[in-house]
């Protein structure tokens, strides 16, 4: 009797042990890559979207513990921790206003002729 099938194996289901493997490997494969130097560099963008995260949470973590450690010196309960909380943020809102309304770099040097 012919079958219609080719006469391969059928697909077997994936083991645990080949994706542990294989995760693995790709960490190996990062960390050596990272080690010699040929990791991939974040491009612009990347770093720029690094910048601005850091300093929004540098903002508001910044403006907490400021306020909460002026409110434990004065004991003015969580006035302060508040007062500060809004200037932390307002401060990490600003600086990412200006850090977005910045020119970017010529890539060439043009500007360098001037």
């Amino acid at each position: 009797m012919v079958e219609d099938e080719p006469g391969q194996v059928p697909k077997l289901a994936e083991d645990a042990r080949l994706d542990s493997l294989e995760r693995r490997l790709e960490q190996a494969q990062a960390t050596e890559a990272t080690r010699t130097g040929r990791a991939p560099a974040a491009d612009a963008n990347e770093q720029l979207g690094n910048r601005v995260l850091s300093t929004l949470i540098g903002g508001l973590v910044g403006g907490a513990l400021i306020g909460w450690v002026l409110d434990k010196l004065f004991h003015t309960g969580h006035v302060l921790l508040i007062v500060f909380l809004v200037l932390g943020t307002v401060g990490g809102f600003w600086s990412i206003f200006k850090l977005a309304s910045q020119k970017p770099a010529a890539a060439d040097g043009d500007d360098q002729r001037k």
